[in-house]
């Protein structure tokens, strides 16, 4: 596979009947306890061999963290958390690597398999539907958790949704003849939907009231609780997205806060998927039966000028 469509791993075919997938993540902590942030950082690295359409298998350790400074007790959490989720996903840690670092930093060097006839690309078809898996706004919630913003209750949530395994939406697909796949991570819903059509040379009708977002997300936005990456992710996509959308001044700020959620960066979001009607019926039973979102938020349709995405009500 090559890099027109900015897919989320290299793919190596090894034979007729094996490809190889890899792929590589680390980041520094978004949560407080470092056993969950181990659990959400293997669970994102793991993520994107499941987008394209594989199976885990292997996985090594990536881990910095400043030498004497950060308790031992802290560094085995992490690395315990990383471990439980590989273990959950089928795979296996067989080794990593340390360094010393000021910051503390995580994640996975992943390698899966899959049959060479079930790899998914970063792309979509004219006539798709896009169906999400997770609900977004978890960048906006991380960041409003800083300053303790967040109930227990609403921070539990935000962690179980970042550490819930893509392995599941992934078993979910098959038996469904599936045009496409990614991940939403960094760039935001907007960002990896917009390289979805960009690679199918299509436009996506994106419509704002069926995504599914946090509610505290939108309340922090209401209030520009926003990550610095959501401004990044809207220049990024500057000049291809349209907005056509109905200004009220009564809801108008509830309305911005919803679209600063869509290009808001995610740490281990859920999936895109690009699927034809007929499969969608099959698709949205099985995702439900595997305890996933099941929202059908936009439409790939001929491309319409330069535009990748439309955003509508």
């Amino acid at each position: 596979m090559g890099f027109e469509s900015s897919d989320d791993a290299c793919v190596y075919k090894v034979s007729d009947d094996v490809a190889l997938i890899n792929t590589v993540d680390f980041f520094p902590p978004i949560v407080d306890d470092p056993y969950m942030f181990g659990q959400i950082a293997a669970a994102n690295s793991l993520s994107d061999v499941y987008a394209m359409g594989g199976e885990p298998k292997l996985a090594m350790n990536l881990l910095t963290f400043p030498n004497n400074k950060l308790p031992l007790d802290v560094v085995k959490a992490i690395l315990e958390g990383g471990n439980d989720k590989v273990n959950e996903a089928g795979a296996t840690i067989v080794g990593g690597h340390s360094i010393d670092d000021k910051e503390p930093k995580y994640g996975l060097s992943v390698t899966g398999f899959a049959h060479p006839d079930d790899i998914l690309s970063n792309s979509a078809c004219e006539g798709d539907l896009l169906v999400i898996t997770k609900k977004i706004g978890t960048g906006i919630l991380t960041t409003a958790a800083k300053v303790d913003l967040l109930t227990d209750e609403e921070n539990a949530e935000m962690e179980a949704t970042m550490a819930f395994l893509n392995r599941y939406a992934w078993e979910a697909m098959k038996g469904v003849k599936v045009d496409g796949c990614t991940d939403i991570t960094g760039f935001g819903l907007i960002g990896h939907a917009a390289e979805m059509a960009r690679a199918g040379n299509v436009t996506l009708e994106l419509y704002s009231h069926k995504v599914p977002v946090f509610p505290k997300a939108i309340e922090m936005a209401t209030m520009g609780i926003i990550p610095a990456g959501a401004y990044r992710n809207r220049d990024y996509t500057e000049g291809e997205v349209m907005e056509f959308l109905s200004r009220d001044p009564m809801r108008d700020a509830m309305l911005r806060a919803r679209l600063d959620c869509l290009y808001d960066p995610q740490s281990s979001g859920g999936l895109l998927i690009a699927v034809k009607e007929k499969e969608l019926p099959r698709l949205i039973e099985q995702l439900g039966e595997k305890g996933c979102e099941t929202d059908v938020i936009g439409a790939f349709k001929q491309k319409k000028g330069k535009f990748s995405i439309e955003i509508h009500d």
